[in-house]
C-alpha cells in the first residue's frame, strides 16, 4: 500500500508528465501542486488496483488524476 508521502512523491513526477502531455505551461510549484492533488485523487480512486497490480498502477492513477486536474483547471480558470 502506498503512503501519503509516496503519493506526494509520485504526484510530483506525475504533475510534470501531465503538464507536458496537456501542453500546459506552469511554474514548478503549480506543476507540483497539480501532480500532488492528482496523485491523491487518482491514488485514492485506484487504491484497489494498487493491491492487484503494484506501484505502476499508482503512477498511472497519479498521471490520470493530474490530467483530470489540469483539464478542470484549464476549463474553469479562463472563466
Amino acid at each position: 500500500m502506498v503512503s501519503i508521502l509516496g503519493l506526494i512523491i509520485i504526484g510530483a513526477a506525475a504533475g510534470f508528465l501531465a503538464t507536458r502531455i496537456m501542453g500546459m505551461e506552469a511554474d514548478i510549484p503549480t506543476t507540483m501542486f497539480i501532480g500532488i492533488i492528482g496523485a491523491l485523487l487518482g491514488g485514492l480512486i485506484l487504491r484497489a488496483l494498487l493491491t492487484m497490480m503494484g506501484w505502476m498502477s499508482g503512477f498511472v492513477g497519479a498521471v490520470l488524476g493530474a490530467l483530470l486536474i489540469i483539464w478542470l483547471w484549464q476549463r474553469y480558470r479562463s472563466r
